[in-house]
């Protein structure tokens, strides 16, 4: 029972969409609607509020982290084993990318990967961070450093820890991560992805006037 009502309870934390929230507050438009449609940190850059799109990243990668690490935390308290701890890795980086309070229209789950690799560990999140940040500092394509480093995390993940519940988990979120960026791989394919910082060429990115 405790296994379901975590999982449950992780899910609704992945459901809330900062990139939606944090647009909302700063009087942003809706970023479904502009650039890439992706609720995510990157595509709220592209409105031109940097403060925005930090916030967002922060949000949706400490959603990630909070599920798992109370989960970690309290496993003892609640009876609960690593097989738990891997769906609750599972629901909360999936209610991020199908959320039940934004009729299931979510991120490609990035941030939120990366605040659950942090939980798991923080070596192995922080490997994957670097990875992120060599490949987006040396290409400057977003979509691309998220696709080489959800590549890399099960290789560190399995490197570190071996295989159990948690890793297959963790391969699992990297299959997710990939598919949700194909028209991203398409785009890299034909040269029209944009690069970190591109603003938005929509009148929609910018923010509404009071």
């Amino acid at each position: 029972m405790n296994t379901l009502l975590l999982t449950i309870a992780a899910y609704l934390i992945g459901s809330i969409s900062f990139a939606v929230v944090v647009s909302k507050i700063y009087g942003l438009d809706d970023p479904r609607t502009y650039g890439s449609g992706n609720p995510g940190a990157t595509n709220v850059l592209r409105s031109g509020s940097k403060g925005a799109a930090i916030w967002t990243l922060i949000g949706d990668a400490f959603k990630g982290w909070l599920a798992v690490w109370l989960t970690i935390r309290f496993a003892k308290e609640l009876n609960v084993d690593d097989a738990t701890i891997a769906l609750v890795a599972l629901a909360v980086f999936i209610g991020h990318l199908w959320p039940v309070f934004f009729r299931f229209v979510g991120g490609k789950g990035v941030a939120t990967a990366l605040g659950v690799l942090l939980a798991l560990n923080p070596w192995l999140g922080l490997a994957t961070l670097v990875t992120w940040l060599v490949v987006a500092y040396a290409f400057r394509y977003s979509s691309l450093a998220a696709l080489i480093a959800s590549l890399f995390a099960p290789f560190y993940y399995g490197l570190l820890f071996g295989v159990d519940p948690q890793f297959f988990a963790v391969l699992l979120m990297s299959a997710l991560l990939i598919w949700r960026h194909a028209k991203n791989i398409g785009n890299l394919i034909a040269g029209k992805e944009s690069r970190i910082g591109s603003k938005s060429k929509s009148k929609a990115a910018a923010p509404k006037k009071k």
